[in-house]
């Protein structure tokens, strides 16, 4: 069972915490990128869009990877906002969540978290043809998920199709030296 946490303003108004997030045009990613995270996270970025100003919309990940075609539809909508979407790493940006962090358009990594990349990964069963043409699939996404990272790096195609060979970890500032974020946050001085 998932516990909404309440939080409770100045005014003495209750909401659920992530209604409070979205008012600061804050969302999060926490988790495997899939059909139900994608539906949540591209319609409150379009929701976050069609807001007046210009204010930036700040995307905070922790994710695993998962579902290529549900992060490219992530990744479509954060491309088309005409808001900038910051994106933040903690925790881990791995797969798929590294590409949607690489895409962003001013990139952090929380101290403590890291970056993974790696090529696309699927199975397939059942007649030959079939594995086939999963098979294919998998390396048309792999080309398209280099473009990509190599768009967000200014790293050659060909030096993401070698560097995504395995898993391939990096600590953000490994991350900030290939080209997957900008920044490295640190943490505040103390007070006082």
């Amino acid at each position: 069972m998932n516990t909404i946490p309440l939080v409770c303003d100045k005014q003495g108004r209750t909401r659920d915490l992530s209604s409070a997030l979205l008012e600061q045009r804050i969302l999060t990613l926490n988790g495997p990128v899939n059909t139900e995270q994608a539906e949540v996270l591209t319609g409150a970025l379009l929701y976050l869009d069609a807001q007046p100003g210009d204010a930036p919309i700040h995307l905070y990940i922790n994710s695993p990877g998962g579902s290529v075609t549900d992060g490219l539809a992530i990744h479509d909508v954060m491309r088309q906002c005409r808001h900038p979407v910051y994106t933040y790493c903690l925790g881990q940006a791995a797969s798929m969540g590294a590409v949607l962090l690489a895409a962003g358009a001013r990139r952090y990594a929380l101290p403590n978290s890291q970056v993974m990349i790696h090529q696309p990964s699927g199975g397939a069963v059942g007649k030959c043809d079939d594995i086939q043409v999963a098979a294919a699939s998998i390396a048309a996404a792999r080309t398209q998920l280099n473009s990509l990272l190599a768009r967000y790096t200014g790293k050659s195609v060909e030096q993401i199709d070698h560097d995504t060979t395995r898993d391939n970890f990096m600590t953000p500032a490994q991350a900030r030296d290939y080209g997957l974020i900008d920044e490295v946050l640190e943490e505040p001085a103390a007070n006082g």
